[in-house]
């Protein structure tokens, strides 16, 4: 098959919606279709009419390769290391158009509301409890993330500490270090031929899966939908049968208010003895407090752990009692892997990270599409080819509600609509449309009569 035509600065980025181990087509593939079509004629590179370099601000040493990314677009990008606090962000953020961020980051509707200026928010990470995304959408700031990229180091990481944990590999390690000689097998276990239990069967579990049947394990998992799975899963019908037969027990679930403390001390209770915990989801869906007590009981024989319910803000940053109030009791138990939220954390997930998110914000602010956004309708219009040079792109968010799109095509009445599409989601609705033959003097006349619509959140023209 020949492969399709490259667009410059308009690469499309791999989202796919459903939460199923397995899509016959992902949005990187319809992207690359489509835009495999209006490559053979060149696209024209749309910019705000107002002309305002737009300006991102990228924190939490996101991958270079996202920065220099936005750069080759003409932005301007101011590049962090660390996180801010909110306070932080409130006095920062007022003079840009987006924002990218990772997990310690929290975007809050206070931040929202300071941030006059600001167009989209790119999660460079899965998750986007971070972010308020109601908030965020009813301003009219779509919400992007990466939720795929990093699924493969997050399912290694799991392996390893599966490993780890049944060779007891940290005491030994730390013993050596100390320079002691403490050969032992009891309590030291292969596994292959134990049981896996994966809670949420996602695309971290499902790649899961696939690893530990290669180590010869026995894989069930429990969803709240019905999902086919890979290889010889299982699915359970519910979390106690799922907890009484797994060895080790893994959670892959975001943080939902079903979800937190999901694991808690009655959880723990119906675990095997001599069983293993493993969360690299979320910090808060499991109970700490009762894990430690499940293990100093020695119900658990050991556990690893790489998130917290709260999380120090930059490298180096003591992880004690004023964080979590149980960090030194934690810290203190044997055989327990504590790390610090590296699930994602591999040259090869961060990289592709970076170009997912930076391809989704970039395409929002150079052409208007929404598609991947987390928060938001998702729309796209084919590109406005170079030879177009009078076209002009209406970006219209506002309020779902009746009579709308009538006045909308009120204003847009005198000129050749020549490609139009809309949806919503929730309270939110947004329309894009492409009109031709518009006059330099006619531009700033036409935003003005769309932005005094009555349903009108955010409205940006492209020319």
């Amino acid at each position: 098959m020949t492969p399709p035509l490259a667009i410059p600065s308009n690469s499309p980025r791999a989202v796919a919606a459903s939460i199923s181990p397995s899509s016959p087509q992902t949005l990187h593939d319809r992207l690359r279709k489509r835009d495999s079509i209006t490559a053979i004629r060149q696209p024209k590179v749309l910019h705000p009419v107002d002309n305002e370099d737009l300006k991102l601000l990228i924190l939490e040493n996101i991958s270079q390769d996202a920065v220099r990314a936005f750069q080759a677009h003409g932005f301007h990008v101011d590049h962090y290391k660390k996180a801010l606090s909110e306070d932080e962000l409130i006095d920062k953020i007022p003079q840009y158009h987006a924002i990218g961020i990772r997990s310690k980051t929290k975007i809050t509707e206070r931040v929202i509301k300071a941030a006059q200026k600001l167009l989209v928010i790119g999660c460079f990470c899965i998750g986007t409890n971070q972010v308020d995304l109601v908030t965020a959408g009813k301003a009219g700031i779509p919400v992007f993330n990466s939720p795929f990229s990093n699924s493969r180091s997050v399912a290694e990481l799991v392996v390893s500490e599966m490993i780890a944990l049944s060779r007891q590999l940290v005491e030994r390690s730390h013993e050596m270090r100390q320079g002691i000689w403490n050969k032992q097998s009891k309590g030291c276990w292969e596994v292959r031929g134990k049981t896996l239990g994966i809670i949420g069967y996602g695309h971290i579990g499902s790649q899961l899966s696939v690893l530990a049947e290669a180590l010869g394990m026995r894989v069930i998992f429990y969803d709240v939908i019905n999902i086919m799975p890979l290889g010889s899963a299982r699915q359970v019908n519910n979390l106690p049968t799922l907890l009484a037969e797994a060895d080790f027990v893994t959670l892959h679930v975001p943080e939902l208010p079903e979800t937190i403390n999901m694991i808690g001390s009655q959880e723990l209770a119906q675990m095997k003895i001599g069983s293993y915990l493993i969360n690299n989801a979320r910090g808060r869906v499991v109970d700490i407090p009762a894990l430690i007590e499940a293990l100093q009981s020695n119900h658990l024989a050991g556990a690893a752990i790489d998130v917290y319910p709260q999380e120090p803000g930059s490298n180096g940053a003591p992880f004690d009692d004023q964080v979590n109030a149980w960090s030194s009791t934690l810290r203190s138990l044997p055989n327990v892997i504590l790390t610090p939220h590296i699930g994602g954390s591999t040259e090869e997930a961060q990289r592709m990270i970076g170009e997912e998110v930076s391809l989704a914000l970039s395409r929002y602010l150079n052409y208007g599409s929404t598609l991947g956004a987390v928060n938001f309708p998702e729309v796209d219009l084919r590109a406005i080819t170079a030879e177009q040079g009078n076209h002009v792109r209406v970006c219209y968010v506002h309020s779902n509600q009746p009579g709308v799109l009538k006045q909308v095509n009120e204003v847009l009445s005198p000129y050749n609509v020549e490609k139009q599409y809309s949806d919503s989601k929730g309270d939110v609705a947004y329309l894009l449309a492409d009109i031709a033959d518009v006059s330099p003097q006619d531009v700033n006349k036409l935003r003005e009569m769309i932005n005094h619509t009555n349903a009108n959140i955010l409205t940006r023209l492209l020319a």
